[in-house]
């Protein structure tokens, strides 16, 4: 694409960005997404990562929550990519709200950006990679996930798909260099993305083995090349993630992995406001991983693969193995999402370690999507009258369309926050109540609030809860008891959180009576919280 139609392509994702995640953009700083403890911790996440790169670097794992626990970072997703984008917006003194949510718009522009520079590549047409763009970026799948930002920077899939298919076709380091890139952008986004990808591509390759076959001796060695980069650019991110699942266990038995398997339903659910009213509303809930991509780009990809097989006499070769390619990718993403239901998520699990790291077995569905999203767009670019394939992205588009979406207000972090960051000395920090597992997601408002001091935490929330917080819970669960006390003492508490609208009457008149025998000393109220110093002793 020339630069002039580069930038009107951006601006039009943006457009559908901000379309597609109405109304965030008319208040991004106090619409939120906090209903959805997710969402909280991926502020945490991204506001950590702005904080701590800049300071220590070196250290950047070693986040505040559930303290005394190591690599605490790497319990969940890095988002170190998503991080950065919004760093300077953290620097400046943006909330963390607003930050995620022009971090959220961001993402979805930049996967529908990709997948347009992939699929204009390949056919030459920009209204084919909008309709390609728009699919990959704003499916149910993705406008569903928003309290997951990881989910929606999957950008690093279209670009790697991209550098592979220049790869093979000419051998050259620039591709091998480009794939390396797109490698490691997933990875220092999200695990789950660089393993999507891992699976992906040596697909990819072997059904392509005998087109690229003729210049192995140029393919192989660049295959290399971008194999080593990889390794040497991902190895910083990977390290702490392997100390992790050695030291505190962080492992994914092939058991959890079945309560986060899709089934064959969910690729007839979405969450389209069009089809939900009318049609699959049956097949949408709660518990069911939506998929569907609509009915325009299904029937545009069955167009383009038709199309192909009855004119394979003229058909491009390489038009032929890139649409067998996808069709490769879209059917392993679709079983593969269905986790334990089949054997072969087994047979993986087993075969290929890294798989061992996912939970959500489901997410694998990423793959048919994105596979879906290309093959449509090529059948967009088969689509001789241009009216009809603008009217086609205009349709796309409605089908996903789940606007206006449902956000809580966001009215600021409470002022004992603050307070905390002011207090001199070490400082350890204990919010009550201390949530037990069946009710940890709780913690997440604890962990946004702390972006505001940045001290220990002994809460948090996180895709892993380490054997640490198990062991103080029992006790802690149990304030304002003496016998809770006691355990904070011994855990090196410092300061105490309460909020006490979560706390019966009684409750919290055993809390001030604790002031009067010196055990606590008010710090600052604000709204529900107080404030509390734990005196080392009763003295």
């Amino acid at each position: 694409m020339s630069r002039s139609a580069r930038t009107i392509v951006f601006v039009v994702c943006l457009l559908l960005a901000v379309v597609h995640t109405w109304p965030l953009v008319l208040h991004p700083g106090r619409y939120s997404l906090n209903d959805n403890a997710d969402a909280q911790l991926n502020e945490w996440i991204l506001a950590w990562v702005a904080h701590q790169l800049p300071r220590d670097p070196a250290h950047l794992f070693e986040a505040n929550i559930f303290y005394p626990a190591h690599d605490a970072l790497a319990f969940s997703e890095p988002l170190i990519v998503p991080a950065l984008m919004g760093a300077p917006l953290t620097w400046l003194g943006a909330s963390p709200v607003l930050v995620y949510n022009v971090v959220l718009i961001t993402g979805f522009t930049l996967t529908a950006f990709a997948t347009c520079v992939l699929v204009q590549g390949w056919t030459g047409s920009i209204v084919a990679a909008l309709v390609a763009g728009s699919l990959f970026a704003f499916n149910t799948h993705t406008l569903t996930r928003l309290a997951h930002v990881q989910a929606i920077h999957i950008y690093g899939l279209p670009l790697a798909l991209l550098a592979l298919d220049r790869l093979l076709r000419d051998g050259s380091r620039r591709a091998a260099w480009l794939l390396a890139a797109a490698l490691a952008l997933l990875a220092y986004t999200s695990g789950y993305s660089i393993v999507f990808a891992l699976v992906m591509l040596p697909i990819a390759g072997l059904v392509r083995a005998p087109e690229w076959w003729p210049r192995v001796r140029r393919v192989v060695p660049a295959l290399g090349i971008a194999a080593a980069l990889s390794a040497i650019a991902i190895a910083p991110i990977y390290l702490p993630y392997r100390r992790v699942a050695l030291e505190q266990h962080m492992t994914r038995p092939i058991e959890v992995v079945r309560d986060f398997s899709a089934v064959p339903s969910g690729y007839l659910a979405t969450a389209g406001r069009l089809h939900v009213s009318t049609w699959s509303g049956r097949f949408f809930n709660a518990t069911v991983q939506p998929f569907f991509p609509g009915f325009v780009i299904l029937g545009l990809a069955a167009f383009a693969i038709a199309t192909a097989v009855r004119r394979r006499a003229i058909a491009p070769a390489v038009l032929k193995w890139r649409i067998a390619m996808l069709i490769a990718i879209g059917a392993a993403g679709f079983v593969l999402s269905l986790g334990t239901n089949t054997p072969i998520y087994g047979w993986l699990f087993e075969a290929f370690p890294p798989v061992r790291s996912l939970r959500a077995a489901g997410r694998f569905g990423n793959l048919f999507l994105l596979a879906v999203a290309v093959l449509g767009g090529i059948g967009v670019s088969m689509v001789r009258q241009q009216w009809l394939a603008i009217g086609l992205l205009v349709l796309v588009n409605i089908e996903s369309l789940c606007a206006p979406i449902t956000c809580t207000p966001f009215t600021g972090i409470p002022g004992v926050y603050a307070q905390i960051a002011r207090e001199a000395g070490p400082v350890v920090v204990a919010e009550v109540p201390f949530w037990t597992r069946d009710a940890i997601f709780q913690n997440a408002e604890y962990e946004l609030g702390s972006t505001a001091h940045w001290r220990p935490l002994m809460n948090g929330y996180s895709g892993y809860t380490p054997d640490s917080y198990t062991r103080y819970v029992e006790a802690f669960w149990l304030f304002p008891a003496d016998m809770a006390i006691a355990a904070m003492r011994d855990a090196g508490v410092t300061h105490i959180v309460v909020h006490t609208s979560r706390f019966s009457d009684e409750e919290n008149r055993q809390t001030i009576a604790l002031e009067g025998r010196g055990v606590l000393e008010l710090a600052a109220i604000s709204r529900d919280l107080r404030l509390y110093r734990l005196k080392r002793s009763n003295q």
